[in-house]
């Protein structure tokens, strides 16, 4: 037994440590912030008022944007702020509430990439049972089942982190409570939770790209079955915007959380951590809207209804 003091604020060091850029990195994330958040409720609302964009897809890609946005607002708001406070200070429960609520949001979108894999597959494979295959109540359910197993895989994790002991320094050097550096600090043996975390993680990502390959395997096949260029290029297409949201936020997911704690770097960290809690919100609804031509017509229409009168009125 020895006598320590149980620590119940920590400190985020964030960017301090490069203070001449203090400035510009603001500015950055600020721009990107602002951006995540128009872009995400932009296109909750798009699909909203677009009676075309009331299918299947459109509504887990609603349900991606909020998720882009509660995520990216659990960390960046927070982080904005710290720039500019010489002490940035979270208490401890504040620090758990962000760790449980980053974590379920972050967990959330992998399961939903997964269930619009599926999605995929129904509407390219089995066109003609798709309204049947994929109808509200299944969506409904799909989608409540990624907010819970989302929800329920941050409260083990959260669990388990902050019932360790904190008691040698409360200096976080991150810019959030995130898991490496949580553990990092923690004078408690934390063996258990790494293999817990390897073991939650592995099956969580492994599980959902199990999903996403089989799903898109079949695409694949489908799609090597049309006979005319365009229908291939016209099935692809409606694929190629999801494939590029799976390949940048699972690569970044797996090489954060399932790399060696030999190889753990802090500095490395913190650009990795700052690409996936405030640059891959922001993609994802550029992505959809360059991409995606039903959403570019559906953004062409509600452009032209909006401006057309006031250009006639300026013609005139």
């Amino acid at each position: 037994m020895c006598n320590h003091t149980t620590v119940t604020e920590f400190i985020l060091v964030g960017f301090k440590d490069h203070s001449e850029l203090q400035c510009l990195l603001f500015t950055v994330f600020l721009v990107i912030y602002m951006i995540t958040v128009f872009g995400n409720l932009g296109m909750i609302l798009l699909i909203k008022i677009d009676s075309h964009l009331h299918t299947p897809m459109y509504f887990f890609l609603s349900n991606l944007s909020f998720v882009d946005f509660c995520y990216s607002s659990v960390v960046a708001p927070n982080m904005l702020v710290n720039f500019w406070v010489e002490n940035p200070v979270i208490s401890f429960s504040g620090c758990a509430t962000q760790f449980f609520f980053f974590g379920s949001f972050a967990g959330i979108e992998g399961f939903l990439l997964a269930v619009m894999a599926y999605d995929r597959y129904a509407a390219i494979c089995k066109p003609l049972l798709y309204t049947v295959t994929m109808s509200l109540r299944l969506n409904v359910l799909l989608v409540l089942a990624t907010y819970l197993a989302g929800f329920l895989n941050a409260a083990i994790h959260t669990g388990f982190t902050f019932q360790l002991s904190f008691c040698h320094s409360n200096v976080i050097n991150h810019f959030f409570c995130d898991t490496p550096p949580l553990l990092k600090l923690s004078c408690s043996d934390t063996r258990i939770n790494e293999v817990v975390i390897f073991a939650f993680a592995s099956f969580n990502e492994l599980s959902c790209l199990l999903i996403i390959l089989i799903s898109y395997l079949y695409i694949l096949i489908a799609i090597l079955k049309i006979h005319s260029a365009e229908g291939r290029h016209k099935a692809f297409s409606t694929c190629a915007s999801h494939l590029m949201t799976i390949t940048i936020f699972f690569g970044t997911i797996l090489f954060m959380y399932l790399r060696p704690s030999s190889s753990y770097s802090m500095d490395q960290d913190k650009v990795v951590s700052v690409f996936y809690t405030v640059v891959i919100p922001m993609l994802n609804p550029l992505i959809y809207s360059l991409r995606n031509k039903e959403v570019k017509a559906s953004l062409g229409k509600i452009f032209k209804t909006t401006y057309s009168p006031v250009l006639r009125i300026n013609k005139v």
